[in-house]
């Protein structure tokens, strides 16, 4: 259950396999608290690669090695190394409209929030060349527990901008509610208000969202996801080696296997696009479509065969699995199912060709 998850050739020896069982052990560790995971994040980025710079396939085993050990860990980790690939894109743009952030992001622990939700709207306003924010902003993860986070906002109707921000501002506020979630227990993920919080632009109107690392960040996601399906398939595993298995057990393992096998390649062979410069722009969106789309059919796959092979006994009886199962379910729902699949579908009408 310790082993690292790799998505490329074998890997199991040299300088980077053996930072990612450093990792895995410290994630695994965390046992599913949340504060505890902030102290892997240093570790963690110090280890990982920026996306589309010729690593990008270590970033995403890195990202699914934190998944198969411990999912919340994982959900602290993943927007931390997000925000330090947001703000190194952000300052190799030429100078003007899109500042870097005046903050020294290596020093403090962020987040990156950027949901929208309806009756909810975080306003972004200049005056006199400097920025602030006001208004609630959805599902803020640890805003409590983090120093700084990347947060869009509108500036203007139609249009929104990323700013780095000091969440311990004065000015920021977790809303009233509760956090109630049975998966991803400790990761508190509430409404956040912002009373007039200085805001250091980050990129200009709506880059965050058309820059080419927005869609390699939601396969890096994926990435988690796939890591979190790999520990439940090993557990179905585990349940048939220490029995003589059926040809049903049999069954469920084999399917539980083609769908990480599809998953894992599509991860793999997008790595290599991104690095390639074959992920940009539309190409870009279009590939994370597919990789988050397959890679959620997959943990829904290995979700039923568990289940099914498993039975009630690991859930009711395994605290680190029953909280995998947990986590991992709530935390798929990032992709939205057939709406994403519509989406996609729309993507794919929009081309001149054929896409298959």
């Amino acid at each position: 259950m310790r082993r690292p998850v790799f998505l490329g050739a074998d890997a199991s020896s040299g300088p980077h396999a053996d930072a990612l069982a450093e990792l895995m052990a410290l994630a695994q560790d965390a046992d599913g608290s949340a504060v505890t995971s902030l102290l892997i994040l240093k570790p963690a980025a110090d280890a990982a690669q920026l996306p589309g710079e010729g690593k990008t396939l270590a970033l995403w085993e890195l990202l699914a090695t934190l998944g198969a050990a411990d999912l919340t860990a994982a959900r602290v980790v993943e927007p931390h190394l997000d925000a330090q690939a947001i703000l190194a894109q952000a300052a190799q743009l030429p100078p003007g409209p899109a500042e870097e952030p005046g903050i020294d992001f290596s020093a403090g622990t962020w987040g990156v929030y950027a949901a929208e939700a309806p009756g909810m709207a975080l306003q972004a306003t200049e005056h006199d060349g400097a920025w602030q924010l006001s208004g609630r902003k959805p599902w803020c993860s640890l805003a409590d527990q983090l120093d700084y986070a990347v947060v869009t906002a509108h500036t203007t109707p139609g249009n929104r901008r990323a700013f780095a921000v000091d969440l311990r501002d004065p000015g920021v506020e977790s809303a009233d509610g509760l956090w109630i979630s049975r998966g991803l227990a400790s990761v508190d993920s509430r409404p956040v208000d912002f009373c007039g919080v200085p805001a250091h632009p980050v990129g200009a109107d709506n880059w965050y969202l058309e820059r080419d690392g927005f869609a390699w960040g939601g396969i890096g996601v994926a990435a988690v996801w796939y890591g979190g399906a790999v520990a439940v398939a090993r557990r179905l595993v585990q349940a048939s080696r220490e029995r003589t298995p059926d040809q049903i057990a049999q069954a469920l393992i084999g399917a539980a296997d083609l769908s990480l096998q599809a998953a894992g390649r599509m991860l793999a062979a997008a790595a290599a696009d991104v690095d390639a410069g074959r992920a940009a722009g539309q190409n870009g969106a279009l590939l994370a479509q597919r990789v988050r789309g397959v890679v959620a059919g997959a943990v829904e796959q290995v979700l039923a065969a568990a289940a099914r092979g498993l039975g009630p006994g690991p859930l009711t009886a395994e605290e680190e699995y029953a909280r995998r199962v947990a986590d991992l379910q709530v935390y798929v729902r990032q992709h939205h199912g057939e709406r994403d699949h519509a989406a996609l579908g729309r993507m794919l009408l929009a081309g001149e060709e054929d896409p298959w």
